[in-house]
């Protein structure tokens, strides 16, 4: 897959977890030309500011990594900062992108835009056949219209926007909030601040039944790379023009209660394992069917084991750091 390394890439939202990845890669890959704006340089919530940046930069091509993001209880507590603040930021990343003539760019959604009760594992087709989990409506419905801004603009402006939807990802520079993170980041934090103390029990959120697959963020920014790379013949002859995204993933999953006994090995921690059924367990599985990327050649290869071994040490020394 030959690619210029000379072209001018802007990484949208570079500090979380999925941004810094892809510039982790394209650094890795040799890009030289890499732009990143902090907060402070570029609040995207901003039209004029962001139409701004793009009018002052040759940008080729956008990573669109940038969002409000957080587990069950922050999108409970929050709906209307994860509709709003999504909704806008990929408003008006995307069209600030065609006013500047930006040909590529890639949108990363989320695998919850899927229906609650999708036949199990997901695939494309399914998006938009079902209710939504109500935990996260909102954040979906903004990422479903992430994927309808690109759509849009192909359509109407024969651009080259792509849309990646990646499972459920952790690894280096995850949320590790005790409230307001993902479930494995929380029980990282949870299980280490347990075996420091000394508790003799740690407490998982609900039944520990719900199934979810998990993804290494390291190779989702591999997988990213490797859409917005891929030949537009090749792409277009894979997807649709109403029907554009394409599924990320590894194409297995485990259920909580196993996920969380591996970080209670991985992190040490040798005491006891409480269920709260009194909290929600959100959608019953999510499982992608990632078969169509697999097919046009891309593949993980970071195990869970291995990811979440790698993700405590990242957390180890970010705590010894203060973050």
């Amino acid at each position: 897959m030959a690619h210029d390394l000379n072209q001018t890439i802007f990484v949208a939202g570079h500090r979380g977890m999925v941004g810094s990845a892809i510039v982790r890669h394209l650094k890795m890959l040799g890009y030289r030309n890499i732009l990143t704006a902090a907060r402070d340089e570029l609040n995207l919530l901003d039209q004029a500011a962001v139409q701004r940046y793009f009018q002052a930069n040759r940008i080729e091509q956008v990573y669109l990594a940038a969002a409000k993001v957080g587990g069950i209880h922050a999108n409970n507590t929050y709906p209307a900062e994860f509709i709003y603040e999504n909704l806008i930021i990929e408003a008006n990343v995307i069209h600030s992108a065609h006013l500047a003539g930006v040909n590529k760019l890639l949108f990363l959604g989320s695998s919850c835009i899927y229906p609650k009760l999708a036949p199990q594992p997901m695939s494309e087709d399914a998006l938009l056949t079902g209710l939504l989990e109500p935990t996260n409506e909102p954040y979906a419905i903004a990422k479903i219209a992430g994927i309808k801004l690109c759509e849009s603009y192909n359509r109407q402006y024969c651009r080259d926007y792509r849309s990646v939807m990646p499972t459920n990802l952790y690894g280096p520079g995850d949320n590790y909030h005790p409230e307001n993170s993902h479930v494995i980041p929380a029980l990282i934090r949870r299980f280490h601040t347990a075996k420091v103390n000394g508790d003799a029990e740690v407490v998982v959120w609900g039944t520990g039944t719900p199934r979810r697959e998990f993804l290494y963020v390291d190779d989702m920014a591999a997988a990213s790379v490797y859409v917005m790379n891929m030949s537009e013949a090749r792409w277009q002859a894979s997807v649709s023009p109403m029907l554009s995204h394409i599924n990320v993933g590894c194409g297995h999953d485990n259920s909580i209660k196993e996920v969380a006994a591996l970080i209670a090995e991985v992190t040490g921690y040798t005491g006891n394992l409480i269920f709260d059924r009194t909290k929600p367990d959100g959608a019953p599985r999510k499982l992608m069917d990632s078969s169509k990327l697999h097919q046009l050649g891309w593949r993980p290869v970071i195990g869970l084991d291995r990811g979440i071994r790698d993700a405590y040490e990242a957390f180890l020394k970010a705590d010894a750091h203060g973050a």
